[in-house]
């Protein structure tokens, strides 16, 4: 009998090592933040006064402060021994910017957000690549990094249906606050780790 639960036990075990599984935590909560606004973005932009040219410029804004961010980042992370620190920031920076989404009341001042939250993300996708890439086990990457795709699917989907569902009962500002804090919790929650757990 205590064989058999032993090996139920062994059989449900996530099948990741330790470090994977908290780089996905931190990661899911972020994801999970960046999805609740993201297929009701020209709505908010809308609400501001702009139209859709509007919307796809302020992401244009926010795509190219992210490109210009990762290729610098992208190097310095090379040359940084805690990686994890630059994960942290990038965490941090983005729910910076979630939050200033609050203050936001035309088109320029959300520009500034857009800035504000490509240069968090462009800060942490490098490090964040480097140090899940350093922890995959041997012969299971694939798998490794196919948990990580499904993550930003499932976070995606959630995301979307909660961040409209909460903006629709209860206005943008309900969403950037659970984006934002979803955000700082991960920067906090990457940070406090060990230095050996990462």
């Amino acid at each position: 009998m205590l064989k058999i639960h032993r090996r139920h036990r062994k059989r449900l075990k996530v099948p990741f090592n330790k470090a994977i599984k908290l780089l996905l935590m931190a990661d899911g909560a972020w994801l999970l933040a960046k999805a609740m606004l993201g297929p009701i973005y020209a709505l908010f932009v809308e609400d501001l006064g702009g139209d859709l040219v509007d919307a796809g410029l302020t992401f244009g804004v926010f795509a190219f402060a992210a490109g210009i961010t990762t290729l610098i980042v992208g190097s310095l992370s090379d040359r940084v021994k805690e990686d994890e620190l630059i994960i942290s920031a990038g965490f941090l920076i983005t729910a910076f910017g979630f939050f200033y989404y609050i203050f936001v009341d035309s088109l320029a001042t959300l520009m500034i957000a857009q800035v504000i939250i490509g240069l968090g993300e462009a800060t942490k996708f490098p490090a964040y690549d480097e140090v899940f890439s350093k922890h995959l086990d041997k012969g299971t990457g694939g798998r490794e990094w196919g948990a990580w795709e499904a993550l930003s699917y499932f976070t995606a989907a959630i995301g979307a249906v909660g961040g409209g569902y909460l903006a629709a009962e209860m206005g943008f500002d309900a969403i950037f606050i659970i984006m934002g804090a979803l955000s700082l919790w991960a920067a906090i929650f990457i940070y406090r780790l060990p230095r050996k757990v990462l």
